[in-house]
């Protein structure tokens, strides 16, 4: 077996300088590329963590970490009420492990809430993703309810992300959706929280697809409200035309208003007046 090395049938002349190949870049920048691509490649649907309250809209998942175990706020199409459902209810496998609370999604649409806002607005309506689409309210009495067709100050509700990850919701008389034990040991919603504590935080998920939404409309605003830049090099050359044309028209005016034999007569400021534009 030949053990010559197989030439390149690349044509070379003589003088040419020998090409060195080019490295990669390094790590860093391929790791970034594969995370971007790792972005575009992701579901739209994937349920995903809000960085910003304008983040919470469209179909949206809230739980609370109540103890012993953990909710979510459902909408009961049946009774048309809102209800506090145990993730301990659900059935799974047997070989199946118990998924934590933030591994969680929706396994039915009653736990879904359609979140909307009003276009620059902090405020947004809740309404459910069942049924014939009420908006969750709260009266002046710390009553939460879901069954107004219709949406007003009462169905407004301000969402705070705060430095956890995790959302507060405040009502329009500056009081905080919260998770309240009553007799028999039932859970039921109030708005009547002063303060921000256990009760009154709660796990948000939304859709990655209105996350990244959210993404778009705040680049789009910065290069709207982007301070305009001067071109200094136009700006220089506006008024140095601008100053040729006005000694042009200086000297056109002396040409036609002359007397004493054509003589040009000019005072000594008109004088100094032209030298100073023939500057420019």
């Amino acid at each position: 077996m030949s053990t010559d090395k197989v030439r390149s049938t690349k044509l070379t002349f003589k003088g040419d300088k020998p090409t060195k190949k080019r490295k990669r870049e390094d790590g860093g920048s391929r790791s970034s590329k594969k995370g971007r691509r790792k972005d575009d490649d992701e579901d739209p649907e994937t349920w995903v963590l809000p960085d910003t309250p304008n983040e919470i809209r469209g179909p949206t998942f809230i739980m609370h970490p109540s103890d012993p175990s953990p909710i979510c706020i459902n909408f009961s199409s049946t009774t048309n009420r809102i209800m506090i459902y145990s993730f301990d209810k659900e059935k799974l496998d047997e070989d199946a492990e118990t998924p934590s609370l933030l591994d969680r999604t929706p396994t039915d649409v009653s736990q879904v809430w359609v979140t909307t806002r009003v276009a620059g607005s902090p405020t947004v309506n809740l309404r459910t993703g069942t049924g014939e689409g009420k908006f969750m309210s709260c009266d002046a009495h710390g009553l939460v309810s879901a069954d107004r067709d219709a949406r007003g100050p009462q169905e407004e509700w301000t969402p705070v992300v705060l430095p956890d990850g995790m959302v507060a919701f405040m009502n329009v008389y500056e009081k905080y959706l919260g998770v309240d034990e009553v007799a028999g040991g039932a859970m039921q919603l109030r708005g009547d929280s002063d303060e921000v504590g256990f009760r009154e935080r709660f796990w948000v998920k939304i859709q990655s697809k209105y996350k990244k939404e959210a993404n778009e409309e705040e680049k789009k605003k910065e290069g709207v409200t982007e301070n305009p830049r001067i071109n200094e090099t136009s700006s220089k050359y506006v008024v140095r035309t601008r100053a040729r044309a006005s000694c042009l028209t200086f000297h056109r005016s002396q040409l036609y208003q002359t007397w004493g034999a054509g003589r040009l007569v000019t005072s000594t400021e008109d004088k100094k007046e032209v030298h100073l534009h023939s500057y420019f």
